[in-house]
């Protein structure tokens, strides 16, 4: 398996090799394509097309959108990506059906190690993120490495998630922590 199949199936990655830093070359190329098109350019569709894996017509993306791949983020459906996002997608980002996603959020898989030593050599521990269905991120809001927020779950404006959101919560600061329940059928 090559550097860039392990980085674009969630699995830890040479970051240096030069085939995966040619595809970020892509990728970035794309994004400014993306993010200096006029809204009603036909491209940015085609654009997103080849950026995400799962596009669709009810897929929203707003201007500002950064990502270091693109392909390891899965949208299982409807989402909203409001404007100024950014998604370090180093490994898996699942974003669920009828996702919102405010403005200036930050989806971050990327860690580096904890020993300085290794985080001088490039050492990193990435971790997929899961954004369930029906959820609604805040604006401000940062995701942290191997988070999983649950389906229906409410996270409050500048909230810092640094673990699990249990379904149906609301859950606000930093760290983040679940204040209430949302009743649902």
């Amino acid at each position: 398996m090559t550097e860039l199949e392990k980085a674009l199936s969630g699995e830890q990655f040479n970051r240096r090799d030069g085939e995966v830093i040619a595809f970020q070359m892509k990728v970035e190329e794309l994004l400014y394509d993306f993010n200096h098109s006029r809204p009603s350019d036909p491209r940015r569709t085609e654009i997103i097309k080849e950026l995400v894996t799962g596009y669709n017509q009810y897929v929203f993306i707003e201007d500002g959108f950064k990502c270091v791949f693109g392909k390891n983020i899965h949208f299982k459906g409807t989402a909203m990506i409001n404007f100024n996002c950014t998604f370090l997608d180093s490994n898996i980002i699942t974003v669920g059906h009828c996702a919102l996603i405010g403005p200036n959020c930050s989806i971050i898989c990327t860690n580096h190690t904890l020993d300085a030593d290794e985080r001088l050599k490039g050492g990193f521990c990435d971790k997929p993120i899961t954004i369930g269905d029906k959820t609604w991120l805040g604006a401000n809001v940062t995701v942290l490495p191997g988070v999983t927020i649950g389906e229906g779950a409410v996270i409050g404006a500048g909230s810092v998630v640094t673990k699990d959101i249990p379904p149906y919560t609301v859950a606000v600061g930093n760290p983040c922590r679940v204040v209430k329940e949302i009743p649902h059928k």
